[in-house]
């Protein structure tokens, strides 16, 4: 018998597939060879899913000394950092992967929306990564409050209170969130539950069930002349560059928390405020404009229309979607760079406005304050972004996909625009000041 591999140089145990751990078959056997390259997605799903194992690590670590009470958080907090072993290092580590997860994991949203892959077949994973975002948010959240020191029990403070504005349910909603009527022991236990129990097991959930819908979707969306190209095998070509990320990434956390302590104030007080007290950063952006918008609209609607929005987006109808092409087209690139331009020009100007200039509340008085300063501004808010939209479409023939990437870009970086001077432009009563201003 004739031995074909001889006699077509081919060796038959090549055609053979390498024995794969679990890991990797987090990915295909084979990829396109420009689905690997750096820029198709900057490593950020891989350094999210990293972040959460150096958070739920460094998290046990902590859980060994923590107390969670009013009366020993605080203490054990200085304990921690003052007489366990490298104590102070591995909170600095919890705290800045904390943050990077919550930045990462929005920048891999980004990521995803303007790349378009959250078309079918990927429309469920775009909605489990919105809701990993949100969950990645408050899992954040609920860890603020437990230094229980001035800046986390202010911020919980100032954030809870928003719930009391929802309609109907607002009061009973932020009773249970805080275990009755103000920031307490019972508020403390909460979010110690949620936050090492219940928001864990939640993120490893969505996670599995992201990566999951991933490899079923063949991998990470590609524009159609890509997939048709040369293959090369998934381990090592994007095994060691996902090594390397993850790699950089380690050592980068590791630099920040030698050098930079995380945040601690003097103990909680609850009969002392201080002023200005401000709400995490994420939360900053929203705490900006509820001094522009009634709490109503600035805590409740504003953000309730926008996560709807998020959550319908891949379920619109397109007849120009291009999955894997960032932008859409070069035109929608043109039109979303000139979108953050005019939204990093006009918000401020509008926060400008209305500090110095406008004044709806004094300009109708006994109207009342929910159409004053919420209905009529809000109804201005809507009238802007539909002739933002109507302008767009007219002037650069904006298909559907391209006009929803351009508000998009000016609600995005609006939001970003309002943390920045919610952040490091608000002083002592929540006044406008130059951040040199601001003791």
């Amino acid at each position: 018998m004739t031995d074909t591999s001889q006699s077509t140089g081919i060796d038959n145990n090549a055609r053979k597939p390498r024995k794969r751990g679990f890991i990797l078959h987090l990915h295909p056997a084979l990829l396109p060879k420009d689905a690997i390259l750096f820029n198709r997605t900057f490593g950020l799903g891989g350094m999210a899913a990293l972040l959460f194992v150096i958070q739920a690590f460094t998290g046990i670590l902590l859980r060994f000394v923590y107390e969670p009470s009013a009366e020993k958080a605080y203490e054990s907090i200085l304990f921690i950092q003052q007489n366990i072993i490298f104590g102070q290092l591995v909170r600095n580590i919890h705290h800045w992967s904390g943050i990077f997860f919550v930045i990462i994991t929005f920048l891999h949203l980004l990521r995803t929306f303007y790349s378009q892959a959250f078309f079918t077949p990927r429309r469920i994973n775009w909605v489990i990564g919105v809701g990993l975002l949100l969950t990645v948010t408050l899992s954040n959240f609920t860890g603020y409050l437990l230094p229980w020191d001035q800046l986390a029990y202010w911020a919980i403070t100032v954030s809870t209170s928003i719930l009391e504005y929802i309609p109907v349910a607002g009061t009973w909603l932020m009773n249970i969130v805080r275990g009755g009527n103000e920031v307490g022991s019972a508020t403390l236990l909460n979010f110690y539950t949620l936050h090492t129990g219940i928001m864990p097991v939640i993120l490893i959930t969505l996670m599995v069930f992201h990566f999951w819908r991933v490899r079923k979707a063949k991998g990470i969306a590609l524009p159609g002349n890509m997939k048709e190209m040369e293959k090369v095998p998934g381990n090592p070509n994007l095994v060691m560059k996902e090594l390397v990320v993850g790699l950089v990434l380690i050592a980068f956390i590791l630099f920040l928390s030698v050098f930079l302590n995380a945040p601690l104030l003097e103990k909680a007080n609850p009969a002392f405020s201080p002023n200005p007290a401000k709400a995490p950063w994420y939360f900053m952006g929203m705490q900006e404009l509820l001094l522009h918008f009634h709490p109503i609209f600035a805590g409740v609607i504003i953000p309730f229309v926008f996560f709807i929005g998020m959550f319908y987006l891949p379920y619109v109808s397109y007849s120009d979607s291009r999955p894997g092409y960032w932008f859409g087209s070069e035109q929608g690139k043109k039109m979303a760079i000139r979108s953050a331009i005019l939204a990093l020009i006009i918000t401020p100007l509008a926060i400008l406005a209305d500090e110095y200039l406008l004044d709806f509340e004094g300009w109708m008085k006994g109207i009342p304050i929910l159409i004053s300063n919420g209905l009529i501004p809000f109804i201005l808010l809507l009238f802007t972004i539909t002739g933002y939209i109507i302008l767009i479409k007219k002037r650069y023939k904006a298909s559907k996909i391209e006009w929803i990437i351009a508000l998009f870009t000016v609600i995005v970086v609006s939001y970003s625009v309002l943390t920045v001077i919610g952040i490091w432009f608000r002083g002592p009563g929540m006044n406008f000041m130059l951040p040199w201003e601001i003791n």
